[in-house]
């Protein structure tokens, strides 16, 4: 597609252009004070979404914040596509991180700067300009639906409702989901696996208000050494989660499984440069590759309780809490983990101090078969546009309502992304390469030919 190269090359300016105005609107889902934020960024999309040639285009309410739809049907037997993505972003902080402001995008480096930048909505909007390049062209072979949303960010809370109260109107063959990664800009990989996630707070309570540490310290139980001490506790030094049943229902994978596994592309003294450590770590037993694929693991996300700003406050805190994340994998499900880890936590917990639980969000693990029309689709398009084929691997991240999709809507999802391990998505400086923008635009439209040929 001589043409495609062509438009890309004509266009390239506008298309940034046109990213950058919906990077700029800063629409944190997980911040109230963002919320008119979230409809601007809706709006924004829609607006978007009738320059390129959609037969209609509309923002849905929910209970929290909008889903917006819109769609291309150009033959009822025709094959249908749906391209899901979020337009929600991140938080920013810390912000003095920043080598620039998070929501005025800056290009340095032949990378586009900013929150969001990759993290949905520099890989969202591939799709975008990939439709409006087939709908001035001509080309678009299959019906098209957009499904993007506002709450991915923080767990799509609302979104398996919408999908189960509009069900008849999201019919279609294939899910096309843009929020993953590839191996290398030389090296495509198409993701076949997610990992699921269990997200729990926690919050330990000794005394009804801060105490003086010298008056009170040392008689008793201070919430923060408690917390800390029942942390520390979920995993042994072998890096096994040591939580009731937590293991009882993982699929382990074969020897054969493995080893293939293990065949991707991976250089560990690289992987540890990247990130600036100079050791790695994780489950006893199993390659990093493996921990990031095949395993569960528990981290602590965040931690807080007492005095943490300048100088010095003596005091023995009355509550210390903690954000923490289980990663789970086929066939684990989240709601019986959140019941393990808090019927666990609330077990461990010493005389003295009281224990919340609660569980913020999560969702189940997904896995994508290699031999279906969709994903051949996908590996030919990287195959004419990368000049080699795609390597399918399994990530350790998660997107929860992919699994919903296939409960609810009974198809399956492919997870063509084009983002980096490098892009800092969710850290400070998140990033995406220009080279991976503009070839996620040149391959989307041969995944529709290739697809609309196979189906």
């Amino acid at each position: 597609m001589e043409t495609l190269k062509n438009y890309i090359e004509e266009n390239k300016k506008r298309f940034l252009e046109e990213l950058f105005d919906l990077i700029r609107i800063p629409s944190v889902s997980s911040k109230a004070e963002n919320k008119n934020d979230m409809y601007r960024a809706a709006e924004y999309i829609i607006d978007q979404l009738l320059k390129a040639g959609v037969d209609k285009a509309e923002v849905y309410k929910t209970d929290g914040h909008p889903v917006v739809f819109g769609e291309k049907i150009i033959g009822k037997d025709k094959p249908t596509v749906l391209v899901y993505g979020h337009y929600d972003v991140q938080p920013a902080d810390p912000l003095e991180k920043w080598n620039s402001d998070p929501f005025e995008p800056e290009i340095r480096d032949g990378k586009i700067y900013a929150r969001g930048a990759d993290d949905d909505k520099g890989q969202l909007f591939m799709h975008l300009k990939a439709f409006e390049y087939m709908i001035r062209t001509e080309t678009l072979p299959c019906n098209v639906k957009f499904m993007i949303e506002g709450e991915e960010e923080v767990g799509s809370p609302n979104l398996k409702i919408f999908c189960k109260k509009y069900k008849n109107m999201l019919t279609c063959d294939v899910i096309l989901v843009s929020d993953t990664t590839m191996i290398a800009q030389d090296i495509p990989s198409i993701t076949v696996g997610l990992r699921g996630l269990s997200y729990m707070e926690v919050e330990v309570t000794g005394p009804d208000r801060d105490l003086h540490s010298g008056l009170y310290g040392g008689a008793v139980a201070n919430p923060v050494n408690i917390l800390s001490k029942m942390i520390a506790s979920l995993t042994d030094k072998d890096g096994k989660i040591l939580i009731k049943g937590f293991y009882d229902d993982v699929l382990t994978a074969t020897d054969e499984e493995r080893k293939e596994l293990n065949k991707r592309p991976f250089n560990i003294d690289e992987f540890k440069k990247s990130i600036n450590v100079d050791q790695v770590a994780g489950e006893k037993g199993y390659t990093t590759i493996e921990r990031l694929g095949i395993r569960p693991c528990l981290d602590v996300n965040g931690i807080w309780g007492g005095y943490t700003e300048e100088g010095a406050k003596t005091i023995l805190p009355s509550k210390a809490s903690a954000k923490i994340s289980m990663r789970l994998v086929p066939d684990q499900k989240s709601k019986k983990i959140d019941k393990l880890f808090e019927d666990h936590f609330k077990l461990i917990a010493p005389e003295g101090v009281r224990v919340k639980v609660r569980s913020l969000h999560g969702g189940e693990g997904y896995v994508a078969p290699i031999n279906i029309p969709a994903y051949l689709a996908a590996s030919r398009a990287c195959e004419d546009t990368f000049g080699k084929k795609p390597i399918p691997v399994r990530s350790g991240g998660s997107i929860p309502i992919v699994a919903d999709f296939e409960e609810v809507l009974k198809v399956k999802s492919i997870l063509l992304g084009f983002g980096l391990d490098s892009d800092a998505i969710h850290s400070p400086n998140e990033n995406y390469p220009l080279f991976n923008f503009f070839k996620g635009i040149e391959t989307i439209p041969y995944f529709y030919k290739y697809f609309a040929e196979m189906k």
